[in-house]
C-alpha cells in the first residue's frame, strides 16, 4: 500500500518538521541569550537525552529479540569485537577520534539517506527517483560538510577539537553550497511528495544551519542531535510495537514495549546515563556536578583499551545501522513498521 507519510501526518510533521523548527528556536534562544559552549542542562537534554539514548535503542531492534539474534549472529556479534579492535589500533595509531567523527557523520548522512529511501518505498517510487531522492539529501548535508572543511578551524567540532582535516581551499566550500542549491532547486522542480519536502527541508536546516550558520558550540549541538536522534528514536520505537505485537519470540524485548513509551524511554535513558558516567569517570572528568568528583586517571595503555570499550555502544550502532532497516535484508519488516499486514 502506498503513502506519502513514513508513519502518519501528524508524527511525520512532528518527527522532522517539528524537530528541525524547534532545534532552530532553541539555537536562536540560545544565541540571543549569549551562549557559546553547550551548558550542563543543555548537554544532560540533547546529548545523554537524545543522542546517547538513541544509540542505545540498538538494544530493541536487535539485542533484546532473542529471534533476530539467532538469525544473524555472525553480524551482531562480530561487529562489536571488530569495531573495539579497529578501535584499540586507531587510538594507538593516534587516529581514533578522527575516524571516528567521519564514521559518525557519514553514519549521520546515511540515516537521513535511509529515511528518504523509506519514503520512496512507501510511495512507490522508481528506482530513477530513489536515486534523485538520494542525491538531494547527499546534497544538503555534503554540501554544508564541504564548506566545513574549507573554513576550519571553526568555534566547535563533531567529537574533540582538530577531528576533522582542515587545510581545504575556501573556492571549494563556495563550490559545494552552489552546487547544493542547484541540486536542491531541480528536486523541487520534479518532487511532488509532501513527505520528501518535509524531510529534506529539515535536514537543510539541521545541517545548514547547524554547520554554515552557527557561531557557537551550542548551536551545532542543537541542530546536530535533534533531528538525527528524534527521528530515530520514532522509528525504532514504531518497529518495537510491531516486533512485540506480532508474538514471535521477542522476549524481553515485549515486555518492555508492553509497558509503554515510558519504560522504552527510561531503559535508553538508564543505558545513557550508565554509559555517559563511565565515559566522565574514566576519560572525560569534566561533569562532576551530575557524576560526582570520583574520577580514575587512566595511563595510555589503559585508556588505548578503555576508550574503545566505551565508544562499542555507538560504534556497533553505526555499523548495524547499515543492515537493519534494509527491506529486502529484513522480510518482515514492512509489516512491523505497520505498513503492510
Amino acid at each position: 500500500m502506498t503513502s506519502r507519510w513514513l508513519f502518519s501526518a501528524r508524527v511525520d510533521v512532528a518527527v522532522f518538521f517539528g524537530a528541525a523548527v524547534a532545534s532552530a528556536a532553541l539555537a536562536l534562544a540560545g544565541a540571543a541569550a549569549g551562549l557559546d559552549e553547550t551548558p550542563l542542562w543543555a548537554w544532560v537534554l540533547l546529548v545523554l537525552g537524545i543522542d546517547v539514548a538513541h544509540v542505545w535503542s540498538t538494544l530493541f531492534r536487535v539485542y533484546l529479540d532473542a529471534d533476530e539474534l539467532r538469525r544473524r549472529p555472525l553480524l551482531y556479534f562480530a561487529a562489536p569485537a571488530a569495531c573495539w579492535l579497529l578501535g584499540v589500533l586507531a587510538y594507538e595509531a593516534g587516529v581514533f577520534w578522527r575516524a571516528l567523527a567521519y564514521v559518525a557523520a557519514w553514519h549521520f548522512i546515511r540515516q537521513q539517506v535511509g529515511f528518504m529511501a523509506l519514503y520512496g518505498r512507501r510511495a512507490g517510487s522508481s528506482v530513477w527517483a530513489m536515486r534523485f531522492d538520494a542525491a538531494a539529501v547527499y546534497a544538503v548535508t555534503l554540501g554544508p560538510v564541504v564548506w566545513w572543511h574549507a573554513h576550519l578551524p571553526r568555534r566547535f567540532w563533531w567529537f574533540v577539537e582538530g577531528d576533522f582535516v582542515g587545510g581545504l581551499p575556501a573556492w571549494c566550500g563556495t563550490a559545494a553550497l552552489s552546487a547544493m542549491f542547484v541540486v536542491v532547486a531541480v528536486w523541487l522542480l520534479v518532487n511532488r511528495h509532501v513527505g520528501k519536502a518535509l524531510l529534506l527541508f529539515a535536514t537543510w536546516v539541521a545541517w545548514f544551519g547547524g554547520i554554515v550558520v552557527a557561531k557557537s558550540d551550542f548551536t551545532f549541538t542543537v541542530m546536530n542531535v535533534v533531528l538525527h536522534g528524534v527521528a530515530y528514536l520514532a522509528l525504532t520505537w514504531r518497529y518495537a510495537r510491531g516486533r512485540a505485537a506480532d508474538g514471535e519470540g521477542y522476549g524481553r524485548g515485549a515486555w518492555l514495549v508492553r509497558k509503554g513509551l515510558p519504560a522504552f524511554g527510561a531503559v535508553l535513558l538508564g543505558f545513557a546515563f550508565a554509559e555517559e558516567f563511565l565515559w566522565d569517570t574514566f576519560v572525560w572528568h569534566e561533569r562532576g556536578a551530575l557524576f560526582g568528583s570520583g574520577g580514575v586517571e587512566l595511563d595510555g595503555a589503559l585508556l588505548a583499551l578503555v576508550v574503545p570499550l566505551l565508544a562499542l555502544p555507538q560504534a556497533t550502532h553505526y555499523v548495524l545501522d547499515a543492515f537493519v532497516w534494509r527491506g529486502r535484508e529484513n522480510p518482515r519488516l514492512a509489516a512491523r513498521l505497520g505498513w503492510s499486514s
